[in-house]
């Protein structure tokens, strides 16, 4: 079988079983590979919810889809399976046609919301792998869309005043800077390269931005509460 089938049969499933498939035992794609993973494996999994974009040192941006199946409500309650990591985020949703240059009138194209970005990986032994990690949807597990920013007048995002708590742990108070100072940059990256991977850019989906408080992992039994200033209070629960 070829390295994209694979990949693919491997990552459904593990999906299916809820067993993580063992990273070592699969050929590493290429980057145009490990998007084309995406790709089918999105296709089994149903609608696409929306897309987390970074950067990378060099070459085109990390990519991902979110499957609508995984975007939750703010509040939500998350069964865990040994443990799941969250960042929270700005994202943008796309709440009218984005047409060909979406980025040339974002206020109408987007609408600015907190989220808190869950994260789990479907491999084991592939915390290195940058090309194995972005097959696997960049290690997306989900989103908890938290309040929107409704009378948003195209302002960037930068740096916030921001807070989150897991459980007794506080693990963010203060200044939260968005990865490469800008989330209105980090957008545009996304409008530039997406095109029509994994269906496009469509109304109803988030973008996520990256992550303002670092990555964290913890098991179930844990309340998660963030709030950010301007924006308002976003939490869920590890179950």
């Amino acid at each position: 079988m070829s390295t994209i089938t694979t990949l693919t049969q491997a990552l459904l499933d593990a999906r299916a079983s809820g067993l993580r498939a063992d990273a070592s035992a699969l050929p590493a794609p290429d980057y145009q590979q490990a998007l084309a993973v995406q790709r089918a494996v999105q296709a089994q999994i149903g609608p696409v919810g929306g897309f987390k974009v970074a950067r990378r040192a060099e070459g085109p941006p990390v990519i991902a889809p979110i499957p609508a199946q995984k975007t939750c409500p703010n509040g939500a309650s998350l069964p865990v399976r040994d443990r799941l990591g969250f960042e929270l985020e700005i994202g943008f949703d796309v709440i009218a046609p984005p047409g060909p240059d979406p980025m040339s009138d974002p206020v109408r194209v987007f609408r600015p919301r907190i989220v808190l970005e869950i994260v789990d990986t479907r491999l084991s032994g592939a915390e290195d792998e940058a090309l194995m990690k972005l097959a696997d949807m960049q290690i997306n597990d989900g989103l908890v869309l938290g309040p929107a920013l409704d009378n948003w007048t195209g302002q960037d995002f930068c740096q916030l005043d921001a807070r989150l708590t897991c459980g007794s742990q506080t693990v963010l108070c203060g200044d939260a800077t968005v990865p490469g100072g800008s989330a209105l940059a980090n957008l545009a990256l996304l409008c530039a390269h997406l095109g029509d991977h994994c269906g496009g850019l469509h109304i109803g989906q988030t973008v996520i931005t990256g992550s303002i408080s670092g990555l964290h992992y913890f098991a179930a039994g844990t309340d998660i509460a963030g709030h950010v200033a301007g924006f308002g209070a976003i939490r869920c629960r590890f179950c």
